[in-house]
């Protein structure tokens, strides 16, 4: 710009630190929408975390360079920017959340139309700029990321539980199958009698046999068989 007056200045300053700022920027063109539609749209859009804007496209031409944002064939016709900032709440706005939104809008005011945008610093086309409604939310995207993560590791807890449990029946069924726990014997009482004697305990005397007897009653009884003899011999004679 040649000379450009202070109030346009400002302007391209102001589209140039949102643009940088933002985390997403979607163009829409607004021919047709009147102004109750528009306010009704702002709130939509606000909830959603995302502020609308009106610029000549001129400014937002030279905001754009200035930001390194090539967006000159988005730049057609009356042109409206939705900057996806923040929430009412202060929580980060999302480019999905506010894609929705522009969306639902559309469907009941077709003058709205979705021309294109910018996520990060890639510029998207009308088709990819659309597409983003389609997508999940952040914050279910998130959810279920952390289900992903989650998950492995409440079965790998469950594993660990499980494997003390898991022994403690596995050693149940051996033991019954084995008929119960052996009993542990019982350690013998010290026998006093069988104790061993010691060399000051006198020895028991021998009992004599019966044959040893009846050996030394043999010769009485051939003693009184001679005297018998003996006494028989006179008797004949006479």
């Amino acid at each position: 710009m040649e000379n450009p007056r202070p109030e346009k200045v400002a302007v391209v300053d102001e589209v140039s630190r949102k643009l940088t700022a933002a985390d997403a920027v979607l163009l829409t063109e607004y021919r047709g929408l009147d102004v109750a539609a528009l306010a009704t749209l702002r709130r939509a859009l606000r909830d959603a975390g995302g502020e609308y804007k009106v610029y000549k496209n001129t400014l937002v031409r030279f905001a754009a360079s200035n930001a390194g944002l090539a967006v000159d064939d988005l730049l057609t016709g009356p042109t409206a920017i939705t900057f996806v900032t923040e929430r009412p709440d202060g929580t980060p706005g999302d480019a999905v959340t506010v894609a929705k939104a522009l969306r639902d809008f559309a469907r009941t005011n077709p003058s709205l139309i979705i021309k294109g945008g910018v996520l990060g610093d890639k510029v998207l086309g009308a088709d990819q700029a659309r597409a983003l409604a389609d997508v999940a939310p952040r914050e279910e995207l998130l959810a279920r990321l952390a289900g992903g993560i989650a998950a492995p590791m409440v079965q790998l807890a469950g594993l660990l539980q499980a494997l003390p449990r898991n022994l403690a029946y596995g050693l149940k069924a051996l033991i019954d199958e084995k008929g119960g726990v052996p009993a542990e014997a019982e350690p013998a009482a010290p026998a006093e009698a069988a104790a061993p004697a010691t060399d000051d305990t006198p020895a028991p005397e021998a009992t004599p046999e019966p044959a040893a007897e009846a050996a030394d009653d043999t010769p009485a009884a051939e003693a009184t068989d001679d005297t018998a003899a003996a006494a028989a011999e006179p008797t004949q004679e006479s």
